[in-house]
């Protein structure tokens, strides 16, 4: 859903750098470093491209506006220890709160409950698909708001990207492992735009000189506060609800690796690896959602689906490229 330590926004951006967990700024050449945190950056990548297959196998269980909300809870008190000792700091002025709190909201609140609930009514597949054009959302809000000058590359690559994505949604396979459905898909594709909005609003949080790992921390936290009572009320109301381990562990995956320890990883193989390097990674994050989605779940897509996907990819990849530039 961070740059080079702190450069960019609380979870992938892509234009304002490059790819899905977080971005970067300009891309420098950096020297070659050591292997580990290229090993690192794909462990994150595989546990992000996961999302989805995670949110699925929750939500067959608890209700998804549940799994949504808990993730976002479990995931605030981890990141209270974590702002403490890292000394983290709240940004001073009303502008730059203005931008962690939209941020916030968008990215922890927003976007968790919509694709869970849209997760649980589409495939893995599809939910691993509609993320991938995340990249190219955030560039298009970015683009909007800082008033780039696009080149026809970038330009290419939204059309490439977003046609291949309406292909995805509209010729949907019934009768397959986990048939997608028109209305999951278009509510993920809603929460992810909703998730590149946050995504832009942290990266110009970032331009002002503030921690992208500090939005990151906060933002999950403060969202954690806001839903608090919303968990204690539907606790109180309908009891703790009767799952097995595998959904229970997929809630603690996207609380805990996902949505917090996943970004302190990152942002540390940013740091050690190089921006340009590491970031280059971020890539492989669908297409480990569609390995998962497959060995997991038998969601293997079909022909048409496959190729639209690869466009997806080809797509998002121009924009970042052109972005860059």
């Amino acid at each position: 859903m961070e740059k080079d330590q702190e450069t960019a926004s609380p979870a992938p951006v892509r234009s304002i750098a490059p790819v899905s967990g977080p971005g970067s700024p300009p891309a420098v050449t950096p020297p070659r470093g050591p292997v580990l945190p290229v090993c690192a950056a794909i462990g994150v990548m595989v546990i992000w491209g996961g999302t989805p297959l995670f949110s699925k196998i929750a939500a067959s269980q608890i209700d998804p506006v549940l799994v949504g909300v808990l993730r976002t809870v479990l995931a605030g008190c981890l990141a209270l220890p974590l702002a403490v000792a890292m000394r983290l700091r709240l940004p001073s002025g009303k502008r730059e709160k203005q931008l962690l709190a939209f941020s916030g909201f968008a990215a922890f609140i927003a976007f968790p409950l919509l694709f869970t609930v849209g997760q649980h009514r589409t495939s893995a597949l599809h939910g691993a698909l509609i993320l991938a054009t995340l990249p190219v959302f955030t560039s298009l809000f970015a683009t909007v708001v800082e008033r780039r000058q696009v080149s026809r590359g970038w330009i290419a690559g939204c059309l490439i990207a977003l046609a291949s994505e309406a292909v995805v949604i509209v010729l949907r396979q019934p009768g397959r492992p986990g048939s997608a459905t028109l209305s999951g898909d278009l509510i993920v594709l809603g929460s992810s735009l909703i998730c590149a909005m946050g995504y832009v609003a942290g990266a110009r949080l970032a331009q002002s000189g503030y921690r992208s790992l500090a939005t990151t921390i906060w933002g999950v936290l403060l969202a954690s506060l806001l839903l608090g009572p919303l968990l204690i009320w539907s606790l109180c109301r309908s009891g703790v609800p009767q799952a097995g381990p595998a959904a229970w562990g997929s809630v603690l995956v996207l609380a805990g690796l996902t949505s917090v320890l996943g970004y302190v990883v990152w942002y540390w193989a940013l740091a050690k690896g190089g921006i340009s390097r590491i970031a280059s990674v971020q890539f492989t994050q669908p297409l480990f959602g569609i390995i998962l989605a497959g060995v997991v779940l038998g969601e293997w897509p079909a022909p048409v689906t496959a190729l639209a996907g690869v466009g997806v990819l080809i797509g998002a990849r121009l924009v970042l490229t052109a972005g860059s530039r």
